[in-house]
């Protein structure tokens, strides 16, 4: 199963007061295991920055008034994410935001069905904890040193691991897959996992039941 690790950060908080998206990240997964393949861009978003969101992300007016705009790399964006599950973390936050630049340029807006809110997954596993992205990778042991403001991409890396940890998958799935006949045992990385089975011969066996008579003896009589 693919799905898409999803992060934006805007001008501001609130649509209503014209706030738009100044980055988007997007980490492709398959099956919980990264894929390399990734989306990121920095916008113009065709107005200034609030102050209460330069201290959250630091990107200036000036950093971005040279960057595309949302309608420049909204095709390849959509294309990037279609037909895949959305992991996002507060996503009415994210997916409001986005539905709003898509608006602007007559797109379709996202389907919430396709979304997976992490926020709210942590929200019923510890209730009455914290839940923010912080609290859970400290909660999970998850380095997020790198994390000095709120970038996209870091943010991505981040909920990758700890959305692995909140639907309690720690390690690759294996799965079986059926080839030439047989069915063999191939994890998450399509590396076939063997391994050389030895028959046991008549001796050996002849000797192993000889070993468990005699030692039945022992323990018991």
């Amino acid at each position: 199963m693919k799905e898409i690790v999803l992060d934006t950060e805007t001008t501001g908080l609130s649509i209503k007061d014209g706030h738009r998206i100044v980055e988007i990240g997007c980490i492709e997964l398959n099956n919980l295991i990264p894929t390399k393949k990734v989306f990121h861009c920095y916008l113009n978003p065709e107005r200034k920055v609030s102050e209460s969101a330069l201290k959250v992300h630091g990107y200036t007016d000036e950093f971005l008034s040279d960057k595309k705009k949302f309608v420049d790399i909204a095709d390849e964006f959509l294309e990037f994410i279609d037909g895949k599950k959305i992991i996002i973390h507060n996503a009415e936050f994210d997916i409001s935001h986005l539905n709003n630049e898509l608006s602007l340029i007559n797109k379709k807006n996202l389907i919430k069905e396709n979304v997976v809110d992490t926020l709210e997954i942590a929200r019923n596993k510890f209730p009455g904890s914290s839940s923010s992205l912080d609290a859970l990778c400290k909660r999970y042991r998850i380095d997020n040193s790198r994390r000095k403001k709120h970038t996209a991409l870091i943010d991505c890396e981040l909920l990758s691991k700890v959305y692995i940890n909140l639907i309690g998958q720690k390690e690759p799935i294996f799965q079986f897959k059926k080839e030439n006949g047989l069915n063999d045992l191939v994890s998450n990385n399509t590396k076939k996992y063997s391994k050389k089975v030895i028959k046991i011969s008549d001796q050996e066996l002849k000797s192993h039941k000889q070993f468990l008579k005699t030692n039945l003896k022992k323990n018991f009589y």
